[in-house]
């Protein structure tokens, strides 16, 4: 049926139309070359009324702040939970003491512990107090590294492998230690007991940056960045030399209780001096379990040859036990203290520190042979060997720095 006249014409306008138009035909399954022609695009003109995006400074600042208020809350929250065991040990030693206690003398006491286990020295009436219970110390280190991990988790920086968020957040909540240990050591410093706040705050910068930037490596998995840098052998030595410096700081614990247990007498007339109650002897053994590890590095010491000095005139070794002029301090653990130089039978315990370096290499070599994905890996015995040599530098560094953390006064004699 034929069209209208009227349809005719728009059907012959619209043709030519189209005929006047560059349509070009496209593949959709073969790529845009190179010289295909996309046609550009306005910029969509802001909306009347609506705010303009937040620029990159303003959302550095917003990010600056989120970290700076995550390390503020998990440094003092670190803090806190460091100084309240203290304070609690404080106070029963003060109750065994039968001296009257209030709650500001305990948590400035309390203080003075924490500050104490920090490295940070004490003037009090008695002289200088330098000697840190490690156990304490422990406990302080360990509430900054987790303090790390969850500063880590609140900026979203979990699993990321990046050491340079680790290290901001080392650095932030170093500054934030600092500030904490610096303002305590402000109020514990008296007349009973002398505190230098600078050098408070020095120690708090030093330890938060340091124990926070381990925290915050473990949680960011940036170790293993790290680690792929580090030739093999050099982990291995590294890791080696750690367990083989634990396991002698542990013969030296098993050492230590085994020679109290022995004077298990001496150690019941000590306790039983103090003629205090079941609140005051358990101050007596909380103090001693402070300690505990302090004693455990000095019996590694003896374990191993160079033995320790005990007071300005005392020397204890295997070979030789000079104690005559010593007071010891009235504190059961002591009972441990050798009266006289080894001999018989008894010069078995020194072969504990070879015992702990043969572990040391077994477990070396039982890790390099353990079986990954079905199929145990070749290992050459050089590269065991050069490990496990290296790793007798790395043992001694550690068992050094251990020794420097355990020693210290307790007065002035």
């Amino acid at each position: 049926m034929a069209g209208t006249p009227d349809e005719e014409t728009l059907a012959a306008a619209e043709a030519k139309h189209l005929a006047l138009r560059e349509t070009v035909a496209f593949d959709l399954h073969e790529p845009a070359g190179p010289d295909t022609r996309i046609p550009r695009q306005r910029p969509a003109a802001p909306a009347r009324g609506r705010a303009t995006p937040p620029k990159a400074s303003s959302a550095g600042r917003v990010r600056w702040l989120q970290a700076g208020s995550a390390a503020t809350i998990n440094g003092l929250l670190a803090a806190v939970t460091a100084v309240l065991p203290v304070a609690l040990l404080t106070a029963l030693a003060l109750l065994t003491a039968d001296r009257p206690v209030s709650t500001v003398a305990s948590v400035r006491f309390g203080l003075a512990a924490w500050l104490l286990s920090l490295g940070v020295p004490l003037q009090t009436e008695l002289g200088k107090l330098t000697l840190a219970p490690l156990a304490l110390a422990a406990l302080a280190c360990w509430r900054i590294m987790r303090a790390g991990v969850h500063t880590t988790r609140a900026l979203g920086g979990r699993g990321s492998r990046d050491p340079r968020l680790a290290l901001r957040v080392g650095l932030l909540l170093g500054g934030v230690y600092a500030v904490l240990t610096g303002l305590a050591g402000w109020f514990v410093d008296s007349a009973a007991i002398g505190v230098a706040p600078l050098r408070a705050a020095l120690h708090g910068l030093v330890l938060g940056t340091v124990f926070a930037t381990l925290g915050a490596i473990r949680a960011t998995g940036a170790i293993a960045v790290v680690a792929r840098r580090v030739p093999k052998v050099i982990r291995d030595a590294t890791r080696t030399g750690a367990v083989a410096a634990l396991l002698m700081i542990g013969a030296g614990a098993a050492a230590t209780g085994l020679a109290v247990a022995l004077h298990g007498g001496d150690a019941n007339s000590i306790l039983a001096g103090y003629r205090a109650d079941v609140v005051g002897q358990a101050g007596v053994i909380l103090v001693n379990l402070a300690i505990a590890p302090n004693v455990a590095v000095w019996a590694t010491a003896y374990l191993l040859g160079p033995g320790f000095g005990f007071g300005p005139a005392g020397d204890v070794r295997a070979s030789f036990v000079g104690l005559d002029e010593v007071r010891l301090p009235a504190l059961p653990v002591f009972a441990a203290m050798p009266e006289d130089a080894l001999g018989g039978a008894a010069n078995a315990v020194l072969g504990l520190p070879l015992l702990a370096g043969i572990a040391a290499g077994w477990l070396l070599t039982r890790r390099r042979l353990r079986p990954r994905e079905g199929r145990v890996p070749q290992v050459r015995w050089g590269h065991l060997l050069t490990g496990s040599i290296l790793a007798g530098p790395v043992a001694a560094v550690l068992l050094g720095l251990a020794a420097l953390a355990s020693g210290g006064r307790l007065t002035s004699a």
